[in-house]
């Protein structure tokens, strides 16, 4: 956990601390964040972790490639002494999001952001920045409300690109989804007007530790939220003629509290790719929600995990968004990991969703019924999935994700797959 000794970098930022997680609220206010008379809970973190390994008859079939880079060992930075003091990076603080099918705004960022779009900005990562992480790497959003008062997508990736440059096309460069969240229904007007969300993301630290990578290329963390103004033009009072959607903040924290994985692979294999059974590439083949990716290890591997982010989306009419759906994932025709999303209530996020709206109603509801439609909650994070595969040996292998049963009612919905690979090939 943060203590108030934990170290502040780039920026603070103000706000309601009672909302936020323990770690995330003792960084805030380490960083001289002031706090709100607001009360409420906070979203988890979000890694869920499988190891199960099952034969199968499953068939696989080739359709993806893999990229990758080297990532290599953490720093013990244990000396005998005490530990250091836990550390916290203010990345990106309260940047603004605007109409994500608009032309790109021309508004002012903060000195070392980037705006690539409307909908997603990055930062490149320091040599400072790196020099302060230790052991293990937790990672916080915060959204603020304005002008969208509808749930969204959000999402944090890591973009590898060429040392030095100031800019690059996210489309040209190695990222992967190192987390996904969605956003709750928010009145601006209404308090709370900010949403926390928290991710244990250790194993990332093999990628932004590793000496070898940092000599060819710099660390961007890029943060995205889609977002639209036209319903919240006329129905929230201050947002009309806006198109300004949400504002976003992205942190990290680092103590060595535990030592965390370590990796000398990664290999980047989907992000938010389309999975459906109705789009041309979407699947294995149209019809079926099966999709195969491949990828190959270049040596033998001690220990290989993929790091998975799926979620269900499609808002019609029995659409698949309201539909909970076993999911299966094989590697090389073995079952690897089985899961259906959904939580067992959305009900602490209730808090979070001041915009009157179809999913939460005027009352708290049942765990049966959350559980009887909803594959997320608003204002929640989606889970971050780590299949431990244990030891490979070198050369291909096959990814498997299939949901069977899954519908598409009226061509309609998509379930985005983000996947990367990470594997111990050294001592």
């Amino acid at each position: 956990m943060a203590s108030s000794s934990a170290r502040c970098s780039r920026s603070s930022v103000q706000l309601h601390l009672s909302l936020v997680g323990p770690w995330l609220a003792a960084i805030l206010l380490a960083c001289g964040a002031s706090p709100s008379p607001s009360a409420g809970e906070t979203s988890s973190s979000s890694s869920s972790s499988t190891t199960a390994l099952e034969p199968t008859s499953s068939s696989s079939s080739s359709s993806a490639s893999s990229t990758g880079s080297d990532s290599g060992g953490v720093d013990s930075s244990s000396d005998g002494g005490p530990p250091p003091d836990p550390v916290t990076l203010m990345l990106i603080d309260e940047v603004i999001f605007y109409d994500g099918y608009a032309a790109t705004v021309d508004e002012p960022v903060p000195e070392g952001i980037v705006r690539h779009t409307n909908a997603l900005v990055a930062t490149r990562l320091s040599e400072a920045d790196r020099a302060a992480l230790q052991q293990t790497l937790m990672l916080g959003v915060v959204v603020g409300a304005r002008c969208d008062n509808y749930d969204r997508i959000g999402t944090v990736h890591l973009a590898l690109v060429p040392k030095g440059a100031e800019s690059y096309v996210p489309a040209e460069v190695d990222r992967i989804e190192v987390a996904r969240f969605i956003t709750p229904f928010m009145d601006m007007n209404v308090s709370p007007m900010t949403v926390p969300y928290e991710f244990e993301v250790d194993s990332l630290l093999s990628v932004l530790q590793d000496d070898a990578l940092w000599q060819s290329y710099d660390p961007w963390f890029e943060l995205g939220v889609f977002g639209v103004p036209y319903a919240a033009n006329d129905e929230i009072a201050g947002c009309a003629g806006r198109n300004d959607t949400q504002s976003g903040s992205l942190l990290l924290y680092s103590d060595s509290a535990h030592e965390s994985p370590r990796f000398d692979v990664m290999l980047p294999l989907a992000i938010e790719q389309p999975f459906n059974n109705y789009a041309e590439g979407a699947s294995d083949a149209i019809g079926t929600t099966r999709k195969t990716l491949e990828f190959e290890l270049p040596g033998d591997s001690e220990q290989t995990q993929l790091v998975l982010i799926t979620s269900n989306h499609g808002a019609n009419a029995g659409g698949e968004e309201y539909v909970r759906r076993d999911h299966y994932v094989y590697v090389d025709d073995m079952l690897a990991a089985h899961y259906k999303p959904g939580r067992t209530t959305c009900e602490p996020f209730r808090k979070y969703n001041t915009q009157a709206n179809g999913i939460y109603g005027p009352s708290p509801m049942s765990d049966e019924a959350w559980q009887s439609f909803s594959n997320w909650c608003p204002g929640d994070v989606i889970d971050i999935r780590i299949v431990e595969l244990g030891a490979l040996p070198s050369g291909p292998h096959t990814f498997v994700i299939d949901v069977p049963d899954a519908v598409f009612t009226g061509g309609q919905g998509d379930f985005p797959l983000s996947l990367y690979v990470q594997a111990r090939t050294g001592p």
